[in-house]
């Protein structure tokens, strides 16, 4: 290992970045480590927020954090770039950078090294090779993507005002998963919002939103009581819930069923299923599972490579064998990174490496501006307004681990105050 210890971390997630931070206050501060952060992107957005954004109930320009700005008051290094390849013998990877301007005729690569190699580049969405997914629907694993389906949903609406013709509207939303479930209950408010701000061609009630789910009931992965109130609360919002529905196809005016029914819609999003980004495809030699993700131990050390660790949704990781893999929770991420500051502590100073251990919290579903649905350490239901407080408190909870909370209370305080100012849409 070099004088100085490197650790390189990829990604810039909720659980990256959070480890970034933790790392560099303490190792990066001290000198006692190099802590470099690695993302292809310049800012960072919370993950869970992306229902909002494609909304447009939330503008990202208000919640995004810059990485260089951070890095820079956190003790360590932010390199923009994408990873392109691990090279495990030689303890180096390859990360590459898209042309920043007109001047520039070719993407840069470079080489970087290091002790410890932590992977934490999430998921993206899972097509399962559906025809037409890929050319029809939208998907929301990053913050471009809401944004474009924010676009699309507004131009909508601003096509059918200028034309000056009333029109109707058809929005399916595919995997009724907590994406699903939030996006669906957001677009409820978002359509009141155009029509309140003056966007009224398209009438509320000429609005349908579909949520289709292949299991045979919503939240497939969180409690039956949890699944049963959600539809109830969504169906009396307006929105369409169909459950046991398989989707054969989709083209630019209808998703398309197995049992060859058909539902018209203009407006597409797929969030029925994740996998592993393609970069992990490209690893040879390691131990992967169906989905593509990293098989790693309890010390969140990858089954092929002691130098290399993945965490959160690129990570598949079993601490009990009687029990299945960690799904990918912002809550998993955010407890992995917590503990991979004190395995890299242990790492530098020759001590054994610590096993991780998962505590779930529980879960909670937002259903709207004011409601929310929840089960808190697997018994505990809360609802409405109560379980609204405690989700929005998981990102105030986020802030406060990157900013600390002295920063986090003042973001707290600007949020309220321009929420109440600002127009409850994106309308550009």
């Amino acid at each position: 290992m070099s004088q100085t210890h490197h650790i390189v971390i990829v990604g810039g997630g909720a659980g990256g970045l959070e480890l970034a931070t933790q790392l560099g206050d303490s190792l990066g501060k001290s000198k006692k480590a190099q802590i470099t952060l690695i993302d292809q992107k310049l800012t960072h957005i919370w993950k869970p927020l992306l229902h909002e954004i494609a909304a447009g109930t939330m503008n990202p320009n208000d919640e995004e954090t810059n990485y260089f700005a951070h890095a820079a008051k956190h003790h360590y290094e932010f390199v923009l770039g994408r990873l392109e390849q691990v090279n495990a013998e030689q303890k180096q990877i390859v990360v590459s950078k898209k042309p920043a301007s007109k001047y520039d005729h070719a993407a840069e690569e470079h080489n970087i090294s290091y002790d410890s190699l932590i992977l934490a580049v999430g998921s993206i969405s899972n097509d399962f090779n559906t025809l037409g997914v890929k050319d029809f629907c939208h998907y929301l694993d990053s913050r471009a993507q809401a944004e474009i389906f924010q676009q699309d949903l507004l131009h909508l609406y601003l096509d059918a005002q200028n034309k000056n013709i009333d029109r109707k509207l058809h929005i399916g939303i595919i995997g009724a998963g907590a994406t699903g479930v939030e996006l669906a209950a957001e677009l409820v408010q978002s359509k009141q919002n155009f029509y309140k701000y003056g966007l009224n061609r398209i009438n509320p009630k000429n609005v349908k939103i579909t949520l289709i789910e292949g299991a045979d009931r919503i939240l497939p992965a969180l409690s039956k009581e949890m699944a049963e109130h959600s539809e109830k609360q969504l169906q009396r919002m307006g929105v369409e819930v169909l459950t046991a529905k398989r989707v054969e196809k989709v083209d630019a005016d209808a998703i398309y069923f197995n049992d060859s029914s058909r539902i018209p819609a203009e407006l597409k999003v797929w969030a029925a299923g994740i996998k592993a980004p393609k970069v992990i495809s490209t690893m040879e030699g390691f131990a992967k599972d169906r989905m593509g993700r990293l098989d790693v131990y309890a010390t969140l050390q990858t089954k092929s490579d002691p130098n290399i660790f993945a965490m959160g949704d690129c990570a598949h990781c079993i601490l009990d064998a009687s029990q299945p893999a960690l799904g990918p929770r912002a809550q998993v991420a955010s407890q992995q990174a917590s503990f991979l500051v004190n395995a890299m502590k242990a790492r530098i100073r020759g001590s054994q490496q610590p096993m991780f251990n998962f505590s779930d919290k529980g879960s909670l579903v937002s259903l709207s501006k004011n409601k929310a649905v929840g089960e808190l350490l697997g018994q505990v239901n809360v609802q409405g307004f109560v379980a609204k407080s405690m989700y929005v408190s998981l990102y105030r909870i986020h802030q406060a681990t990157i900013f600390g909370y002295a920063h986090a209370g003042l973001l707290t305080a600007k949020d309220f105050v321009t929420r109440k100012i600002s127009p409850k849409i994106k309308l550009h």
